[in-house]
C-alpha cells in the first residue's frame, strides 16, 4: 500500500509541475490539442475515482480493526489529500476550458467545433460531480459510523447517550468531554476511552475535509445545473436520430420485402402467361 501511495504522491507531484491551463490553437492542431487536454481530464477524475475506492476501503479496515493503527490512519490521510490536490487541479483546469469556450463563442468561431467542446466539457464537469458525490457520501458515511462506534463505547463505559447528545459532544471539539463522569479503573475502560477519543478525532478532520471541499462541490454542481438544459437538448437530438435511424431501417426492411415480393408475382405471372401459350398453340395445332 505505501509502494502504492508512493506512486499517487510521484502522480500528483508531476500534476504540479504543470499549469492549469488549457490554451486555444488556431492552427491545424485545434480540436487534437482540445481532446488531448480532455484526455487528461478524464484520466485525472479516473484516478480520483480509484482513490475514492481505496478510501473506502481504508474505512472498513479501520473501523473493523479492534484498536487504532496509526499506519492505516496515516494512509488515510495521506489518500485524501491526494484527491483533495487532484479534485482542485481538475476543477481549475475545467474551469480555464469554460472561458475558452466562452471566448470561442464570442469570437463566433465555427459553430460545430465550440458544439463539440462545450459538449465534452459538460460531460467531464458531470463525471467530476458524480466521483465528488461519491466521495462526499463515502466521508459523510464514514463520520456517522464513527459516531455509531463511540456511541457503542460509551454504552460499555456504562454511559448512554442520545443521538442529539452524542451531537452535541462531537461539535465542542473537545475530546474529553466524554471522559467525564466515567471511572477509569480497568486497563480495558482505559483503552476503550482512548479509541473513544482518536474516533472523534477522526470525525474533526472529516468535517474539516468536508468542508474544504463544499465550495468546490457547489461551484462545480451549479455549473452543471445550468449546462442541464443544453445537454439533455442534445440527448434529445441524438435520440431523435436514432429513432430516424432505426424507422429508416424498418422502412428499408419493408421495401426490400414487398420489392421481393412483386418480383415473385412478376415470375409467376410470367409462368402462368407462358404456359398459357403453350395450352393455345398446342389447341391451334389440333384444330388443324
Amino acid at each position: 500500500m505505501r509502494d502504492r501511495l508512493g506512486s499517487l504522491k510521484r502522480g500528483e507531484e508531476d500534476e504540479d509541475a504543470n499549469d492549469v491551463s488549457v490554451t486555444i490553437d488556431s492552427g491545424e492542431n485545434y480540436m487534437e490539442e482540445f481532446f488531448s487536454q480532455v484526455e487528461e481530464i478524464r484520466a485525472s477524475i479516473d484516478k480520483i475515482s480509484e482513490n475514492v475506492e481505496e478510501v473506502k476501503k481504508k474505512h472498513s479496515d479501520i473501523l473493523s480493526a479492534p484498536q487504532q493503527d496509526e499506519k492505516m490512519k496515516g494512509e488515510l490521510e495521506e489518500l485524501m489529500d491526494v484527491i483533495k490536490k487532484t479534485a482542485n487541479k481538475v476543477r481549475g483546469k475545467l474551469k480555464v476550458m469554460e472561458q475558452s469556450i466562452e471566448q470561442e463563442e464570442s469570437s463566433k468561431m465555427n459553430s460545430a467545433d465550440v458544439r463539440i467542446r462545450k459538449t465534452q466539457h459538460s460531460t467531464l464537469s458531470r463525471k467530476f460531480v458524480e466521483v465528488m458525490t461519491d466521495y462526499n457520501s463515502t466521508q459523510t458515511d464514514y463520520r456517522e459510523r464513527c459516531k455509531g462506534r463511540i456511541q457503542r463505547q460509551l454504552e460499555i463505559t456504562g454511559k448512554s447517550t442520545t443521538d442529539e447528545e452524542l451531537e452535541d459532544m462531537l461539535e465542542s471539539g473537545n475530546p474529553a468531554i466524554f471522559t467525564q463522569g466515567i471511572i477509569m479503573d480497568t486497563q480495558q475502560a482505559k483503552q476503550t476511552l482512548r479509541d473513544i477519543e482518536a474516533r472523534h478525532n477522526d470525525i474533526i478532520k472529516l468535517e474539516t475535509s468536508i468542508r474544504e471541499l463544499h465550495d468546490m462541490f457547489v461551484d462545480m454542481a451549479m455549473l452543471v445545473e445550468s449546462q442541464g438544459e443544453m445537454i439533455d437538448r442534445i440527448e434529445y437530438n441524438v435520440e431523435q436520430s436514432v429513432d430516424y435511424v432505426e424507422t429508416a431501417k424498418m422502412d428499408t426492411k419493408k421495401a426490400v420485402k414487398y420489392q421481393s415480393k412483386a418480383r415473385r408475382k412478376k415470375i409467376i405471372i410470367m409462368i402462368c402467361c407462358a404456359v398459357l401459350l403453350v395450352i393455345l398453340v398446342i389447341i391451334v395445332i389440333t384444330m388443324f
